[in-house]
């Protein structure tokens, strides 16, 4: 079982997610390379907020091939590039961790100059854990 680590003695998480996640030993990881705001068709849109959602939906494919799902998430990196992208994105990411309230990953989020392509606005990429 993954276990949130979030100390009293510290401030609590400016978001939703966990300062830490303990992951026991014999975990089954799927570590997951950025993922970028873009779709099967070569469009990337032009929101932050849709990008990012995009980048969650490629990752959920890469944690279904895995045997993987959300709830297995115990690692959010991700970047932006520029501030103001930051809502979209964090209004992206509640929403997909939505479908796992009682789990929430620990998560850093990035601001960063750039990506390979100009349109690119939000990378993601993920750590998850399964016991056997």
């Amino acid at each position: 079982m993954l276990r949130p680590l979030s100390p009293d003695t510290i401030r609590p998480p400016f978001a939703r997610y966990a300062h830490g996640v303990e992951v026991p030993a014999g975990a089954r990881l799927v570590v997951c390379s950025g993922q970028l705001g873009i779709g099967p068709d070569d469009v990337a849109p032009d929101s932050a907020e849709a990008q990012a959602a995009l980048c969650f939906a490629n990752l959920d494919a890469v944690l279904a091939e895995g045997g993987m799902g959300r709830a297995d998430v115990v690692r959010i990196n991700a970047y932006v590039t520029d501030r103001t992208h930051m809502t979209g994105y964090m209004a992206a990411r509640d929403a997909w961790l939505s479908a796992v309230p009682d789990h929430l990953p620990a998560s850093t989020l990035m601001i960063v100059s750039g990506f390979t392509r100009p349109e690119f606005k939000v990378e993601i990429e993920l750590i998850a854990a399964q016991m056997p």
